[in-house]
């Protein structure tokens, strides 16, 4: 919690000194805060992963080379099909092998630390 408290401060600091010259940023600044500084509460070995869009980068890329070999999609309904089933791969990879923030690891910030994923059939 203390990383925290010294990230806020650190965000107030910066805000501060802004004020006088940029009020307007330093408006955004105190309106965002919250948001910005949420992936705080998490503990540190799952920050880098939150605050990252690697994730998002990843099913990206995968959606633009799988369109790539299409070329061109015949409606609407093709395209959702596609991303769709990227999106079911990427969700699927992330529960059973590659999972960011196990249970265990995120129980101490949980209000219920004793959950559990049901068994995956094969």
């Amino acid at each position: 919690m203390a990383d925290a408290e010294g990230a806020k401060r650190h965000w107030r600091t910066v805000a501060d000194q802004l004020r006088h010259r940029v009020p307007k940023l330093a408006a955004l600044m105190d309106a965002a805060e919250d948001d910005v500084l949420a992936f705080m509460a998490f503990p540190r070995e799952h920050r880098a992963k939150i605050h990252s869009t690697n994730p998002l980068e990843r099913v990206n890329g995968e959606i633009k080379r799988r369109s790539d070999v299409v070329g061109i999609f015949p409606n609407k309904a093709a395209v959702t099909r596609l991303v769709g089933a990227i999106l079911l791969e990427q969700n699927d990879e992330w529960a059973v092998q590659r999972r960011y923030m196990s249970l265990e690891t995120l129980a101490p910030i949980s209000d219920a630390p004793n959950v559990s994923l049901p068994a995956v059939a094969d």
